[in-house]
């Protein structure tokens, strides 16, 4: 493959499942599978164009979608996790989750995590609908 010729931002399959949050076994499947389409560099390496990722997580995503659960919602922003900690205050609680390689954390009423019977190990989504997202290129 040619200068000219290279996908734009390509990544191996290492990087391509870093960025999806998955083990490099996993993601080699899902290339063999033909789930998401990888082309060979100069070397022989399997590469995944960016722009065929960014579609693939896109696709991945759509079953977290809260439509697909049966929920409503305005929030597309959705991370799978577990609780890691739980801080109870005299109003408000700071909750942990560990949803993949990200963490999360919120404050939310003391009432609320209590009703959500909020502890370490609980399994739980954060649910992020913000106006204000700083985003830092890498």
């Amino acid at each position: 493959m040619g200068q000219s010729e290279a996908p734009v931002n390509p990544y191996r399959i290492g990087e391509a499942a870093a960025m999806l949050g998955v083990s490099a076994d996993t993601m080699r499947r899902w290339v063999d599978a033909g789930r998401v389409a990888a082309e060979r560099d100069e070397h022989g390496h399997r590469i995944i164009p960016g722009a065929q990722l960014a579609a693939f997580a896109r696709e991945l995503a759509r079953p977290e979608n809260a439509e697909a659960e049966g929920r409503p919602s305005s929030a597309r922003n959705r991370f799978p996790g577990i609780v890691t900690d739980v801080v109870l205050g005299d109003v408000a609680a700071q909750v942990e989750i560990q949803a993949g390689p990200f963490r999360v954390v919120s404050l939310i009423s003391r009432e609320s995590a209590e009703e959500l019977k909020l502890v370490p190990g609980t399994p739980a989504t954060a649910v992020i609908k913000s106006t204000n997202v700083m985003i830092e290129r890498r």
